[in-house]
């Protein structure tokens, strides 16, 4: 299934965000942000409640023990708000890495000052529930299991459900970080039976960036007071306070609140999670079989690609350069990003926000007339990039 019309281009000179968050928003999320808002103004409250419900709605069937806190700034705020206020201070995590984030809620927990094991695979696979079931049988202090829903660095969808299966059946609670896959991807945390999971503005619903948001069990709310480490990332308190005043504790991000209300409206419109994601795995789709005719090579085999972002591996042509490829892509309208893995050098393409298959299209054609501008023969990784994934991935 292919869309019929493509979105109408962003402004005049905007390059589309080939990131996951800051993305391409609509044209109507933009408009959103024109208006100011009082922040105790009951018009505004009534736009943070609302908020909150179609966030709630979003959740399908079973969740009526859930509820939504909105944390005011970037996705890690909000994780480390989630991490230090549902682990107990005598809790310990296990921690569930394989890319950047993971290791950054790892360096989150030691902040915190809670107790950690970290269960690291590496850049191209993901932890499978026998491997946590196993961890958890060893370690029955370990309280708390912390599953990365997407890793963006590498582009990986991580096994949730069978983590949840595992976490589950050891008895100890799990906690999702889900900040770039809500919204595309199904995420019922009554049949994770989660304790949490986070998320932010600025991915799959493809809002602006100004906060995040936490959704948890009614009674890990409870249980949390008095708990967090820090004054403004204390998701009890701030849950406390909504539900009294309607209002948030500190100053909100307005005009991200309202931008965000109208991303939530044009999701519902476009069919919810399931036809977000669709588009997201057809723009997938097109932007990796069009790359690979280029030459170019997934860092991960086609089984663990998500819709989210793709990372690919930099050609090993000597006149292949980074900064100079990201410059002809900015030139052609498009900004992509830098890879963050250790091992190899890489690149990354998102594949969400306001954009079609009809883009994704126009990306091919612009990487490949890039790499002509830069006299680059072959797209091809570096053989040692493919002999590595083939080992690891064995």
């Amino acid at each position: 299934m292919t869309s019929a019309e493509p979105f109408p281009p962003p402004r005049l000179g905007e390059p589309y965000l080939l990131t996951p968050g800051p993305l391409t928003t609509a044209e109507e999320v933009k408009q959103a942000m024109l208006r100011d808002w009082g922040s105790w103004d009951d018009d505004f409250r009534a736009m943070t409640r609302d908020m909150r419900d179609r966030l709630l709605a979003m959740l399908g069937p079973g969740n009526a023990d859930y509820d939504c806190v909105p944390i005011q700034g970037s996705g890690s705020f909000a994780v480390e708000a989630m991490l230090g206020s549902f682990v107990p201070r005598d809790g310990k995590v296990l921690v569930l890495a394989n890319g950047a984030y993971g290791q950054r809620a790892a360096t989150t927990l030691d902040y915190l000052g809670r107790d950690k094991v970290v269960l690291d695979k590496g850049d191209y696979l993901p932890p499978r529930g026998d491997e946590v079931a196993r961890i958890l049988a060893d370690d029955p202090a370990i309280s708390h299991v912390l599953a990365i829903h997407c890793e963006t660095s590498s582009g990986i969808l991580n096994p949730i459900e069978e983590i949840a299966a595992a976490t589950r059946g050891a008895g100890r609670k799990l906690l999702i970080d889900s900040m770039s896959a809500f919204g595309a991807l199904p995420l019922n945390p009554a049949e994770l039976e989660c304790a949490a999971f986070v998320s932010s503005a600025n991915k799959c619903i493809e809002g602006v960036p100004g906060f995040g948001f936490v959704i948890a069990r009614t009674s890990e709310l409870e249980a949390a007071q008095g708990r967090a480490h820090s004054l403004s990332l204390d998701v009890h308190a701030q849950w406390a306070h909504m539900e009294r005043t309607g209002q948030w504790r500190f100053t909100p991000p307005t005009h991200v609140v309202a931008a965000f209300v109208t991303a939530l409206r044009l999701h519902e419109a476009e069919g919810g999670v399931a036809a977000r994601g669709a588009r997201y795995v057809r723009n997938r789709d097109v932007l990796v079989s069009g790359m690979r005719a280029q030459g170019f090579e997934t860092l991960l085999n086609s089984h663990w690609l998500s819709p989210i972002i793709v990372t690919f591996f930099c050609p090993a042509d000597p006149a292949f350069e980074f900064g100079r490829f990201y410059e002809l892509m900015k030139d052609k309208g498009f900004i992509i990003y830098p890879g963050k893995l250790t091992v190899v050098d890489s690149f990354r393409l998102g594949c969400i926000g306001r954009m079609d298959e009809h883009v994704m299209r126009q990306v091919v054609e612009a990487a490949g007339d890039a790499l002509a501008e830069m006299g680059v023969a072959s797209a091809a990784p570096p053989a040692k990039a493919l002999e590595e994934r083939k080992k690891l991935a064995a």
